[in-house]
């Protein structure tokens, strides 16, 4: 059965199986312990009956430390494997599994944003965010995720992305330029909306005298007070000149950076593989919490390059 104690003296493996270095997750745990803490006070206070037993009595969980039950929930995200398989390495059924996951991913969400790592989601706190970003250079872009096919016509077209070939669903992120943080993360909208459009409905407001990094996909956006940068198309039966290619080519080298946080939360495979959980709104926490993930990581990563 994987525990923390048997994969915490092999650290390479640990990072393998969880996406943090041993250290992360050593730092997330107290908030980790906190927030379960809470959540489950919380519980026990909304208690519509009086309990039949003392707190603790009956069989005892499997996962009975925080640093197991941590362990336990980054393995699905980072690995994401079926849940039967899940529940095996950890000795559980599938049903058992189930019921953890969904149990522990609001705990790690919650950790995360004690930790200050989650990206911003409504338009004012998007603006309180970015104001507090040094230089104020900010990349958006949209990312698509693969889902299963919806078996309801209406969805399918709802839901299918000629961009990728398949149904998908879609997210706009705005990411800092410097820390290659992701800063804001739209909601979840259908593969088939564009990405100007969920930017549009999402109203940001950046900080005046800002600068941002786009690419066509948001063709027409211009927030105001804003300067812009954005690749210039190829006109039709005609040819870009020397100098829009060079041009196109920095503002590339500057907006790959988004690529890079993108791909960073995609570390975690429950964001890159075809998604295949059903519950209400769990495909848009997933992505959250691997953003919070993601950036968790980028201070580790930014400390041992200082």
């Amino acid at each position: 059965m994987l525990t923390f104690e048997r994969i915490a003296t092999k650290p390479v493996v640990f990072q393998m199986l969880t996406g943090l270095s041993l250290q992360a997750f050593l730092d997330l745990l107290p908030a980790f312990h906190r927030t379960s803490a809470h959540i489950e006070y919380q519980a026990e206070q909304q208690r519509k009956q009086p309990r039949q037993r003392q707190k603790g009595g009956g069989r005892k969980p499997l996962l009975r430390s925080d640093a197991d039950q941590l362990l336990f929930i980054l393995f699905y995200f980072k690995v994401y494997p079926l849940q039967a398989v899940h529940g095996f390495f950890f000795g559980l059924s599938q049903p058992q599994a189930c019921d953890w996951i969904h149990r522990l991913t609001p705990v790690l969400n919650q950790a995360l944003g004690f930790e200050h790592q989650l990206p911003a989601r409504k338009a004012a706190d998007v603006t309180q965010v970015l104001r507090q970003c040094p230089g104020l250079e900010f990349i958006i872009d949209g990312t698509e995720r693969p889902i299963q096919r919806p078996k309801d016509k209406k969805r399918q077209r709802e839901f299918s992305s000629g961009k990728k070939k398949r149904h998908t669903v879609k997210n706009v992120t705005i990411g800092d330029r410097r820390t290659r943080k992701i800063k804001a993360l739209s909601r979840t909208g259908s593969g088939k909306t564009s990405d100007k459009r969920i930017a549009d409905e999402e109203d940001y407001h950046f900080p005046a005298r800002s600068k941002l990094w786009k690419d066509t996909g948001f063709q027409g956006y211009e927030p105001p007070k804003v300067r812009t940068y954005q690749p210039k198309k190829k006109p039709p039966k005609g040819e870009l000149t020397p100098e829009e290619k060079a041009s196109n080519q920095a503002i590339s080298r500057k907006r790959v950076r988004i690529e890079h946080s993108i791909g960073g939360a995609k570390v975690f495979h429950i964001v890159r593989d075809v998604f295949r959980n059903r519950r209400d709104q769990y495909v848009d926490l997933s992505f959250e919490t691997a953003c919070g993930l993601h950036n968790l990581r980028c201070d580790y990563q930014l400390s041992v390059a200082a």
